[in-house]
């Protein structure tokens, strides 16, 4: 039986990557907010619709337009990779409403020094998207990307004050929906410092595949 799971974690923690290797391996769609709105919009659906009215003038959409349009694509789904979704109490809310049964969350967690050093020392790809990191991954020669030749970049955002002020409110906002799902015993923490791979077989471990 295909399993209904959220992934959560910080910005740098790896979750991309797993959810990559998750999807394939669990038989199941990888699902993400932007993802969902994406589609919403594109399909013209009513809530995509409405969505797009908040998105073109660069606002937030409002809880109860996610929480619809996600309820809606999830509805023809019996397995799942929720990435992006929920991120507030109310979001996790509607979602029990709607009757969508959650069978694990998976935390992957990361101390914020590691994770600031990880972000601020990405560089990527414009030309092909591919992704390096100044110490952990750096490319053949500096400044140049091993793929296409093209030359690397580093984000605008992707320093020191900007990370910190990212994770504080990535705390703030997702500690609550942690408490929330460790009550209801539903909550897994993998180590996200770990190796890749044995952060992997942890996940396979706790979701039992």
């Amino acid at each position: 039986m295909k399993k209904r799971v959220i992934l959560l974690g910080p910005p740098g923690a790896g979750k991309g990557t797993q959810a990559m290797r998750l999807t394939g391996a669990m038989n199941v769609p990888h699902i993400s907010t932007g993802d969902m709105l994406r589609e919403a919009r594109a399909k013209g659906t009513e809530l995509g619709k409405k969505a797009d009215a908040y998105m073109q003038a660069g606002a937030l959409v409002p809880d109860e337009l996610v929480n619809g349009i996600v309820v809606e694509k999830l509805a023809g789904e019996d397995g799942y990779l929720l990435d992006g979704f929920p991120r507030t109490i109310a979001q996790a809310d509607a979602l029990e409403k709607a009757g969508e049964k959650i069978d694990a969350v998976i935390l992957i967690d990361v101390a914020d020094d590691i994770l600031i050093s990880r972000i601020t020392g990405r560089l990527s790809c414009p030309k092909c998207g591919s992704v390096y990191h100044k110490i952990n991954m750096p490319p053949a020669n500096e400044g140049i990307c091993d793929r296409c030749l093209g030359p690397l970049v580093q984000r605008a955002d992707d320093n020191e004050t900007t990370v910190r002020q990212r994770l504080d409110a990535y705390h703030a906002q997702t500690q609550p929906l942690v408490d929330y799902y460790e009550k209801r015993g539903l909550l897994t923490r993998i180590d996200g410092a770990a190796p890749l791979e044995e952060g992997f077989q942890a996940i396979k471990k706790a979701l039992e595949f």
